[in-house]
């Protein structure tokens, strides 16, 4: 059975910084291209960042150069390091994956910023 657990998010300030985490089980982890979306209030879920391997990594527009994104694949885990939030940074971050022919998402972790 698949499985996506995130962890890591909560209040922060403007300017601040958050580490997601998301641990993986049920498939094959290491050869499993992992994703990063997020949803805020009002708006369509959308993707944040994807990692294949550390020297292959796609960030959307708005966070290249502020979040990073990372994997540890002897721990089943893939990190989004979040840098210089802002408002519209605020949303339920979810971990995705795609396997045995389908998608698979987490529960979502909650990121506020706010001042």
């Amino acid at each position: 059975q698949v499985q996506l657990v995130e962890s890591g998010g909560g209040l922060v300030q403007p300017g601040g910084s958050l580490g997601l985490s998301c641990v993986a089980s049920g498939f094959t982890f290491s050869d499993s291209v992992m994703d990063w979306y997020r949803q805020a209030p009002g708006k369509q879920r959308e993707l944040v960042a994807r990692i294949m391997s550390e020297k292959d990594t796609y960030y959307t527009d708005s966070v290249k150069g502020r979040f990073t994104i990372s994997r540890d694949n002897a721990k089943n885990t893939v990190f989004l390091q979040m840098n210089s939030l802002n408002f519209e940074d605020t949303a339920v971050y979810y971990c995705n994956t795609r396997t045995y022919g389908k998608g698979y998402w987490g529960q979502g972790t909650q990121v506020t910023v706010s001042s």
